[in-house]
């Protein structure tokens, strides 16, 4: 299949939408965006306190299914808190994977703890649950106090953050059976998975902590925001007491119990999300419809579409697929670029990168095969 005929293809999908450019994921504003805006404007309560902040976390804790959702700044602030609330320190050791967004990474690094990667699998492209589990029976031991340490610096291994990328989920319920084997929390890193299921559950409500994304590219979008999700009641009341500077009740004195931080999403951020949660169902079902047309077109070609993982329910959002090799990826990046239509590589994985470079890594094989052969495509959802 030739590069012409992919763009062709994406040209025919979005004809009446973009006959121009084509971008990567556009957000869409369906509904009461503007009503409830101008709402939060007229009340005036436009910061971190007002009813959309609570009205937004209350539906996002029934779609999700969980107890306790505390609205963020944005997703790396969600990773951020919920690292700190766990209890991850200065020269701790967290698990996570190379081929993921940086925000994982620079959240561990806020705390003064560092990364350790282990390979994806190449079906869901999130963490292998075999090799995390071959790099901890062969580089981890239990202290005195029970805790997962690194054997050989004598550092301790104090979580796991696992990411489903691009709406897909890993084999969440397996890492976690490795991790309770070694005393180790777990966060999920679902920052682009509102709406993705893993054997009937929502993807970030398996670990400690789950964190969600409401970035501008999302399936849904609040301008910036994020969210941490738990199916603790109590951890979830700590947890929206630390992101709002950890301040005690009081009538009119300003009284901070502990270290807290500056993350609450303002009211106006939050009327926004609450009207995108209003057509989630109908986003959700579009980017289905979307990602079935580039499955049918793909089939018998030169190109691997990744589909959802067994026993999954994916939000699809961003349709990838996989070249045979870096220079087909280079040379169907570079014809959508020449052609106004926005491709996308993967991330550059973070063991590559400088602040990275000297982290401590399993064998990471199948990261480097899918890094040289991703592309995502054109996901924005067709809604009429």
């Amino acid at each position: 299949m030739k590069s012409s005929e992919i763009i062709k293809f994406i040209r025919n999908i979005y004809k009446d939408f973009y006959p121009d450019d084509i971008p990567l994921h556009e957000p869409l504003f369906l509904g009461n965006e503007k009503n409830y805006i101008n709402e939060c404007i007229d009340s005036t309560f436009v910061s971190s306190v007002g009813e959309f902040v609570n009205k937004f976390e209350n539906v996002i804790e029934k779609f999700t299914d969980t107890k306790k959702a505390v609205l963020t700044t944005n997703g790396t602030s969600a990773l951020h808190a919920a690292l700190f609330y766990l209890g991850v320190k200065n020269n701790d050791f967290v698990i996570t994977q190379s081929l993921t967004f940086v925000a994982p990474c620079n959240a561990i690094s806020y705390l003064g703890a560092e990364p350790i990667f282990v390979d994806v699998e190449k079906k869901s492209l999130g963490m292998c649950p075999k090799s995390l589990k071959s790099f901890l029976d062969r580089n981890a031991k239990f202290n005195n106090d029970n805790e997962c340490i690194h054997e050989k610096t004598g550092r301790k291994i104090s979580c796991i953050v696992p990411v489903h990328i691009y709406g897909h989920a890993c084999k969440i319920d397996e890492i976690i059976a490795v991790a309770k084997q070694w005393n180790i929390k777990v966060i999920e890193d679902s920052s682009e998975c509102l709406g993705s299921f893993y054997k009937g559950k929502h993807l970030g409500s398996y670990g400690d902590l789950g964190v969600l994304s409401f970035n501008g590219n999302k399936i849904l979008t609040t301008g910036g925001g994020g969210a941490i999700i738990t199916n603790s009641e109590n951890d979830g009341k700590k947890l929206k007491h630390i992101t709002t500077t950890s301040k005690k009740s009081h009538k009119y004195k300003f009284i901070h119990e502990e270290i807290g931080f500056n993350y609450r999403l303002p009211n106006i951020n939050s009327a926004l999300g609450f009207a995108q949660m209003e057509s989630i169902d109908i986003r959700i079902k579009e980017k289905r419809n979307l990602a079935k047309k580039y499955k049918k077109f793909f089939q018998n070609s030169n190109y691997s579409f990744v589909d959802e993982p067994a026993h999954s329910k994916s939000n699809f959002w961003l349709n990838t697929i996989l070249t045979e090799n870096i220079k087909e990826r280079d040379n169907l990046l570079e014809f959508g670029l020449n052609n106004n239509v926005s491709l996308r590589p993967t991330w550059e994985c973070m063991h590559t990168l400088s602040m990275f470079s000297e982290c401590i890594h399993s064998d990471l094989s199948n990261t480097k095969y899918l890094q040289d052969r991703i592309v995502n495509l054109p996901s924005t959802p067709i809604i009429k």
